[in-house]
């Protein structure tokens, strides 16, 4: 099986977005404010040419982490049938070094409880309490400085 990690338009990620993240709820649902900013970039897995996970990034700063370059991670997505394989995680590392490469040091994401496990395991942190973001479900506030 081949796979590789792209660049890819916001248009393109919304299919896994859809499915993964707001199964049930418009397609519509999948278009996030900021996603065609020249500053917004996505990148999606692919194995045999079929997307199938994808991460955006969002260069946000987020005043309770400092005033830094920061970018924040956003429709971070890998389909059902293909969790738990190293993709996310593959993804994270994409992420990271487009990061490194425009010189922040700082990520930074509402992260679902689901999911906190997940990138606890990749060194990230929480701040604050659990929180709720409505119509999605509890979130974490989580970070991580390189």
């Amino acid at each position: 099986m081949n796979y590789f990690i792209q660049e890819i338009t916001a248009t393109e990620t919304y299919p896994v977005r859809h499915i993964v993240l707001r199964a049930g709820k418009p397609i519509e649902s999948c278009r996030f404010e900021g996603d065609e900013l020249p500053s917004t970039h996505h990148f999606g897995y692919f194995l045999d040419n079929q997307l199938i996970g994808l991460v955006s990034l969002f260069e946000s700063e987020n005043l309770l982490l400092g005033d830094q370059k920061s970018f924040q991670i956003r429709g971070m997505a890998v389909l059902d049938s293909h969790q738990k394989k190293g993709i996310g995680n593959a993804l994270i590392q994409e992420a990271e070094a487009f990061c490194k490469k425009q010189n922040t040091t700082l990520i930074w994401f509402n992260a679902r409880t689901s999911a906190v496990g997940f990138y606890k395991k990749l060194g990230y942190e929480i701040v604050g309490a659990e929180f709720e973001i409505k119509e999605v479900g509890p979130h974490f506030l989580m970070f991580k400085k390189f």
